[in-house]
């Protein structure tokens, strides 16, 4: 047991390491913040503010159109976090 508890804390801090690593040394905020960038908007900060009704996203959704497809690269996003596991 006293092993397994060890074993248990030095996993974590490794995790914490590369958590670390990602967060500073990586383009993942770069990413994160690309994929996302709708949120620095006034109606996507108003909307993360819980400050929207479906009648408003509704009209946003009707005045914006059909949305251009992109990809969210999520893949991409997986493959960087692998590299520091």
């Amino acid at each position: 047991m006293f092993y397994a508890h060890i074993g248990g804390m030095d996993a974590f801090a490794r995790a914490l390491l590369a958590a670390h690593e990602i967060l500073e040394n990586s383009e993942y905020r770069k990413l994160l913040q690309e994929r996302y960038a709708s949120f620095d908007t006034e109606e996507g900060r108003a909307f993360a503010a819980g400050k929207l009704k479906i009648k408003d996203l509704r009209t946003i959704a009707l005045r914006g159109g059909e949305p251009q497809q992109r990809s969210g690269r999520q893949e991409l996003l997986e493959n960087l976090l692998s590299r520091y596991v």
